[in-house]
């Protein structure tokens, strides 16, 4: 089984993270993964790390999403090398990585073209919906 890879630039300002959601939800439904409550999870952690991204980082965002079999990671990447690290919850903000720990696996930073990128990865998607690669968005009635 092969990786299904998406990737997308979004703009940096107050809009991204909703784009962010949006996305994600269309990449990862038409790849067949239709969980609900799952694609809830998905789309707030994608949500979160743009959000940080936009008010922390620097440069474009870049999101990339990867499915191998039920295991999907989310990654964001920006132009600043700082990385996060979890803070009190105060009037400005603080519960983005508490979000992200609570609804992932596991998080990681990588160092990404003079930046760094923030991976997520996902709990494995629910059931028997497994992406295949060559997989065809249906439409749905």
């Amino acid at each position: 089984m092969s990786a299904l890879t998406a990737h997308f630039d979004l703009p940096l300002d107050s809009s991204a993270p909703g784009w962010a959601r949006s996305a994600v939800k269309a990449v990862l439904g038409g790849w067949g993964l239709r969980d609900q409550a799952w694609l809830d999870d998905a789309t707030t952690v994608v949500s979160e790390l743009v959000t940080n991204a936009v008010r922390h980082g620097g440069g474009a965002v870049v999101v990339d999403v990867e499915a191998y079999g039920r295991q999907v990671t989310l990654s964001v990447a920006d132009g600043s090398s700082v990385v996060p690290r979890r803070r009190e919850p105060d009037g400005t903000g603080g519960l983005g990585l508490r979000i992200i720990e609570s609804l992932t696996t596991r998080w990681f930073v990588q160092s990404y073209e003079g930046g760094k990128r923030v991976r997520a990865e996902l709990r494995p998607f629910p059931g028997d919906g497994v992406p295949a690669s060559g997989t065809t968005r249906t439409e749905q009635a």
